[in-house]
């Protein structure tokens, strides 16, 4: 069946900028044609009960990835689904949200393409992979102003988190089509841009769908890329010079 939908799986660690880079694909195509939904919403157990657990929110375990799937096929498909909703706030869930999907939907979590069946899902795969002392920052502020953490918190929920961050995260990297990898500015001042490098490796099922609407997407992810290198720049990101990339824009093949 050819799908009536199509999709653009975004993966990162915590903090990497899924939201931003959902949020500039979809004013790059278009609010009217795109639905954004959020996979943490598919975690198997409120905040409490991972840390009664001794479990986190990153272990394939702690989340309904069977469900996961199932629904994204279903938006794949045109169909509508009935989700979970978790709310990081407090970390408990909310009541189930209808969601009915447009031309397009942009899916972001921490493990969308752990799986083959969740990797089928999608058109484009795109791993986020900022350099690591960015990552930290951005996830320390949004944390500490949305999240309701101290600063002291975010670290050590960081380095409780990082041997399963590293044994579930990170290797889905390899499965990606597009990797985005930002680093902090080399040029001093407010309004200096992140330095930015581009990997893009299509996967051969995807390559063969070779569509204009995919190249769409393909080009919707590349320029919302570029985009996002402005705002997310700030005075007090940290900087380190082993963690920035030479050059602008660098888009490599395999």
């Amino acid at each position: 069946m050819t799908p009536t939908t199509l999709l653009i799986g975004i993966v990162g660690d915590s903090g990497a900028g899924k939201s931003t880079i959902a949020t500039a694909i979809g004013q790059r195509i278009g609010a009217h044609r795109v639905t954004a939904i959020c996979l943490d919403d598919y975690h198997r157990y409120d905040r409490a009960e991972r840390k009664r657990r001794d479990i986190t929110a990153l272990a394939p375990e702690a989340n309904r990835l069977d469900l996961m799937a199932e629904h994204l096929h279903a938006l794949r498909r045109g169909e509508s689904v009935t989700k979970p909703v978790y709310r990081h706030t407090d970390g408990t869930f909310g009541a189930d949200e209808h969601v009915t999907p447009r031309g397009v939907v942009i899916a972001r979590g921490l493990l969308s393409f752990h799986t083959e069946r969740l990797r089928m899902a999608f058109d484009i795969l795109v791993y986020l992979d900022p350099a690591e002392a960015l990552r930290l920052h951005w996830k320390t502020v949004r944390d500490c102003a949305k999240r309701g953490y101290t600063a002291d918190e975010v670290r050590a929920h960081v380095e409780r988190r990082r041997a399963d961050s590293e044994r579930f995260v990170h290797p889905q990297r390899a499965h990606a089509d597009i990797v985005i990898a930002y680093a902090p500015p080399a040029a001093a001042g407010t309004d200096a841009p992140l330095e930015l490098r581009i990997e893009e490796r299509p996967r051969a099922a995807t390559a063969e769908r070779g569509t204009a609407a995919r190249a769409e997407l393909v080009g919707a992810v590349l320029a919302a890329a570029e985009r996002a290198r402005w705002p997310l720049a700030a005075s007090d990101v940290p900087r380190t010079r082993d963690a920035a990339v030479p050059g602008s824009v660098r888009r490599e093949s395999p």
